[in-house]
């Protein structure tokens, strides 16, 4: 009768006299009938849903719970075949009928040569199913059981074994069986350390990270400073610079000791979290502990100092690294002169640059274009061309950038016809100029006044694939309103919508500029409240462009409603905007109002910058208080704010039109001696004062001097030298400066031609003014009212 029902099964389709002579063989012994479970399972091995069904009818005939060996064998057959489900559904009804505290590893364990399992599947499945119910330690038992019967432990099972430990917060049993725990972990870039601590910090639990790092030293267990390293830098990547705080405290205090890549990696922190005090302390520290600053440290905090603008301190501690004998690279040189160059400190550039050479260092291409970048922004196009020479020399490539540094250098000096040529260069070069190229020659063109040429490249170059953007329309508009011509730029918003480009504040900005410039302030207004119109609420630098039209036009009341409206609006007024204010002031003769206001920004804020001082010191030129200029004047001989070279320049032009020629020589001797440099327009002033003191020796003296301090002149320069010979009836010197002028690539401009062509109908040398002044027209250079006047009066 049960032979009959066993064959009914799913399991029959195994040979049936071995099926029955099993069961009929273990039934003889009544007392031990549930043995028969085991030796049934290995037969069925290969049929684990038949097995399975088998373990079930058998427990239906069973008065009791099968044994522990036969749940263990029939888990271990179903995860052979990766039935994880089933498998769990057995462990759970194992654990319900055997209780919590069994040891289940010895009948595990003899399951393996049995079945053929996996011993890493088998233990991951335990460890799993033993953390669902909350027993860890019973894992860990059976974990550690494995090892010391010398079962194969994989990285990954080890790593499972400890993040439950770390869930179920079982910090005492890791601490204990540290030893033993990083046996288990093969691969050099883990240790259990490692994972502890990321696992603890990824859960938040920075308080349990930090008290196990302190436990495991204090029990004296060896604790890699390398692996904590790699903690701070992931503490690092995730900017968590508390947490790497405190962990850096904790390893001072308890250990390991720190080396220079822990230091390193928490200063880089500190600098880039804008501490770079703090940073300067840790390094002291170090300094302290004899640890060894390496080139990757120093790199670092230069590197801080100088993109904070603390350039003393950087190049201090440069000089504090190349003293300690650490062979800075390039690179570091090369962030050094980038910051010089963009404060337009040249003398520290080429200091910084011989200093590099004398390490034995050679530059690199981006060292050269740094240079190259750094001389072109401040005018300096001799030495940038010297430098792009010895690029060729070396035979390196000049990159895109070079090739943008030294076009805009030369289209900001007016040189446009050398930013030209180097623009065809670069394209015989195999380089294609990119839309910020094109904008450069574009804004070169519109500020010459050359509006239409610019307009002409403009079309060509969008014939030939070029992709306008925001910048280029801008441009055009900007080269319009520098013109008076608000009609065109009008047009040139307009035809922004044919190429799909939205206009942005700087586009309404540059209308409203535009407008205000020329008077037109009810369609600066209108313009104004377009723009509010259309969603954009306009920037300080938009309302401190229509306040400073109608300061211009001398309509303050206007311009400090507009001011209001600002604030209202809720756009804060930055010092832009009061710098603004200050000129009206002046320009009103309000001196006390202007002192009292910036008294007032000294204590409250917003803190005035170099313009703010520079225009204080202005209008105080302009209304003949010198006195309170230079006094104003030395406030700026504080580390906090220097005088730059407008600042000197200003004073200088002042003394000059006073002619207090040995005073503005004074201050132009402290200028070469202490810095800044003088520029083209210091010089500019200083030769327009001697001629005016009628000392034509001096002022041709200081204009050699300028060309061999290889100042380049631009169009005013050359204006005040041909102005200056004019007046002294120097004709033909005059001639000759202006032919100079047109050699060295410069466009004359409405200024140069008004001053020559007076300066010929003067002597009555009308038809060399007539043919000057065709010339002028042939240019595209539009006369002025003073120059129409003239052009009327001789019946030119």
């Amino acid at each position: 009768m049960l032979s009959s029902k066993i064959l009914k099964k799913p399991f029959s389709s195994f040979p049936t006299r071995i099926l029955l002579d099993l069961i009929s063989h273990s039934s003889l012994q009544q007392e031990h009938s549930i043995v028969f479970i085991k030796p049934i399972l290995l037969v069925l091995k290969s049929k684990p849903k038949s097995a399975l069904n088998f373990f079930k009818w058998a427990q239906s005939f069973s008065m009791s719970p099968h044994c522990l060996p036969s749940h263990c064998a029939l888990i271990h057959l179903l995860l052979s075949h990766r039935m994880f489900g089933a498998a769990a559904q057995v462990f759970d009804e194992m654990m319900n009928h055997s209780g919590t505290d069994i040891d289940v590893f010895e009948s595990f364990n003899e399951g393996f040569s049995d079945f053929g399992s996996n011993p890493n599947v088998v233990f991951r499945f335990l460890l799993e199913n033993y953390g669902k119910k909350g027993m860890v330690d019973m894992a860990f038992r059976v974990f550690m059981k494995m090892a010391k019967e010398g079962l194969y432990i994989s990285n990954n099972l080890a790593y499972r074994m400890l993040d439950s430990l770390l869930n179920a917060n079982h910090v005492d049993i890791v601490v204990d069986n540290y030893g033993e725990l990083c046996r288990f972990f093969r691969r050099r870039d883990s240790c259990a350390y490692g994972i502890v601590m990321e696992g603890f910090l990824k859960k938040g639990k920075v308080g349990k990270a930090l008290t196990f790092h302190a436990r495991m030293v204090l029990r004296g267990l060896e604790v890699d400073i390398v692996a904590c390293n790699k903690i701070l830098k992931g503490l690092a990547v995730n900017k968590d610079v508390g947490t790497a705080t405190k962990l850096f405290d904790i390893i001072l205090a308890f250990g390991p000791l720190p080396n220079v890549v822990t230091f390193s990696t928490l200063i880089n922190m500190y600098c880039k979290d804008g501490k770079l005090d703090t940073a300067f302390e840790l390094y002291n520290v170090m300094i302290q502990r004899n640890v060894t600053p390496d080139l990757i440290l120093y790199s670092i905090l230069i590197d801080g100092y100088f993109k904070a603008g603390r350039l003393d301190e950087g190049e201090k501690l440069l000089s504090d690294a190349l003293e300690r004998g650490i062979m800075l690279d390039v690179v570091v040189f090369s962030s050094v002169i980038d910051a010089f160059g963009k404060a337009g400190d040249l003398g520290r550039v080429v200091q910084i640059y011989k200093r590099m050479l004398e390490e034995g260092l050679s530059p690199n291409m981006v060292s050269y274009s740094i240079l190259i970048s750094g001389f072109c922004g401040n005018g300096r196009m001799l030495e940038a061309c010297g430098i792009f020479g010895q690029i060729i020399k070396r035979g390196f490539e000049p990159s895109l950038i070079t090739y943008s540094s030294l076009i805009d250098g030369f289209c900001k000096m007016g040189n446009l016809k050398d930013g030209f040529h180097v623009f065809d260069d670069m394209i015989e070069m195999g380089h294609q100029p990119d839309v910020v190229v094109y904008n450069v020659l574009l804004d070169g063109l519109c500020k010459e006044g050359m509006v239409r040429t610019a307009l002409s490249f403009f079309f060509n170059r969008v014939s030939r694939g070029l992709k306008p953007n925001i910048y280029v329309f801008n441009s055009l508009m900007d080269g319009y309103c520098r013109l008076k011509q608000l009609r065109n730029a009008v047009k040139v918003y307009t035809l922004m919508g044919s190429y799909n480009i939205k206009p942005d504040i700087v586009t309404y900005t540059l209308l409203v500029r535009g407008a205000s410039e020329q008077g037109k302030l009810d369609a600066a207004l209108l313009i104004f409240f377009q723009m509010l119109k259309r969603g954009f609420r306009g920037d300080a630098i938009t309302y401190c462009t229509l306040m400073d039209g109608f300061c211009k036009h001398k309509n303050p009341t206007a311009g400090l409603q507009i001011f209001q409206l600002m604030q209202t609006n809720g756009v804060v007024p930055d010092i832009a905007v009061y710098n603004v204010l200050f000129n009206m002031l002046f320009k009103e003769c309000h001196l006390e109002e202007a002192s009292q206001l910036f008294w007032q920004l000294i204590k409250k804020g917003p803190k005035p910058d170099i313009i703010t001082y520079n225009t204080m010191i202005c209008g105080y030129c302009s209304l003949q208080r010198l006195d309170k200029a230079i006094s104003l004047f030395k406030h700026l001989t504080s580390p906090l704010f220097r005088p730059n070279s407008i600042t000197f320049t200003i004073l200088i032009d002042a003394f000059c039109k006073e002619g207090r020629m040995d005073e503005a020589m004074l201050m132009f001797s402290k200028m070469s001696e202490k810095g800044p440099e003088p520029n083209v327009v210091t010089y500019g002033c200083l030769i327009d004062g001697y001629f005016k003191s009628q000392d034509m020796r001096t002022a041709a003296e200081l204009h050699e001097e300028m060309l061999e301090n290889k100042i380049s002149p631009n169009i005013v320069s050359y204006s005040i030298l041909i102005d200056g010979l004019c007046k002294q009836g120097l004709l033909l010197e005059a001639s000759l400066a202006f032919r100079c002028a047109l050699d060295r690539h410069l466009l004359p401009d409405v200024i140069a031609y008004s001053i020559l062509i007076r300066g010929y109908c003067r002597v009555g040398r009308l038809v060399e003014a007539k043919l000057l002044c065709e010339q002028m027209f042939m240019d595209g250079i539009v006369p002025d009212d003073l120059l129409e006047q003239t052009l009327v009066e001789y019946n030119l």
